[in-house]
């Protein structure tokens, strides 16, 4: 059902089974999936790409030019999967060219009342992003991650996958896969174990990555020691490898 107060251009490409509500505008360039539901007030712009099942709450802003100066009006995009639940209040803007151009968020992710998830980000699927987390320019979260409400995270930082940061986080630096961070110095607070048993890790998996987590930050290593000898175990425990990769790739340094 589209709603007559609606504004929908004739270059969108709008699916089977969507819903618009009042006073909601979708723009030039903006395919929306089949069963998208939009509530009242929302906006969304392209050229952005949105897969099926997705439902945007009233006062989203989706696809909007990006919030960086060096911004003159380029050709970009905004490419969301399925399935994603965009709550009150939330903007989400498109890439930039000093990038590659393109904003990326994968599917059956939770973004809350008011979060922002700035140009360039790159969001995995399954993620969590709670009340006014504040995620700036150029940052890649992880699958599975949870960011607690008013996270602010720096630009060009990652999250790793079923990592988890505590309310009021500030994200200076990447946080690695599985590792817990909280308070304004990002202090890490050991694995997120609850989250990997819900998501079916085993006991010895869990363990396995405990170990990890005290090589890392318990065993006065550096960080290239840690990743020695995390690559020891990676034969016994798959899960250690992503571990690995990630921390391989670590260009702006870990939390600590």
């Amino acid at each position: 059902m589209i709603h007559s107060t609606a504004v929908i251009s004739p270059n969108a490409k709008i699916g089977n089974n969507v819903s618009v509500g009042p006073f909601s505008i979708i723009g030039d360039d903006v395919v929306l999936g089949d069963d998208c539901r939009v509530e009242s007030h929302v906006v969304i712009k392209g050229p952005s790409r949105i897969g099926r099942g997705n439902h945007f709450y009233q006062f989203t802003s989706i696809g909007e030019d990006c919030q960086d100066k060096k911004y003159a009006g380029e050709r970009t995009e905004l490419i969301i999967g399925d399935n994603n639940i965009f709550r009150e209040g939330v903007t989400v803007h498109r890439g930039t060219v000093q990038d590659e151009g393109v904003t990326r968020i994968g599917s059956n992710n939770l973004v809350m009342v008011n979060a922002h998830i700035a140009h360039d980000c790159i969001i995995g699927d399954n993620t969590i992003l709670a009340n006014n987390v504040a995620v700036a320019g150029h940052v890649e979260i992880g699958d599975y991650a949870i960011l607690g409400g008013t996270t602010a995270v720096h630009q060009f930082c990652k999250i790793g996958a079923h990592a988890f940061t505590g309310g009021g986080a500030i994200v200076l630096r990447d946080v690695p896969p599985y590792v817990m961070v909280s308070g304004t110095k990002h202090i890490p607070q050991g694995i997120n174990s609850e989250g990997l048993k819900r998501r079916g890790f085993g006991k010895e998996t869990i363990m396995a990555i405990k170990r990890a987590y005290k090589i890392i930050y318990r065993d006065n290593n550096t960080l290239d020691e840690a990743i020695k000898k995390l690559t020891e175990m990676a034969d016994e425990c798959p899960e250690i490898g992503m571990l690995i990769t990630f921390l391989a790739g670590a260009e702006r340094g870990i939390v600590r």
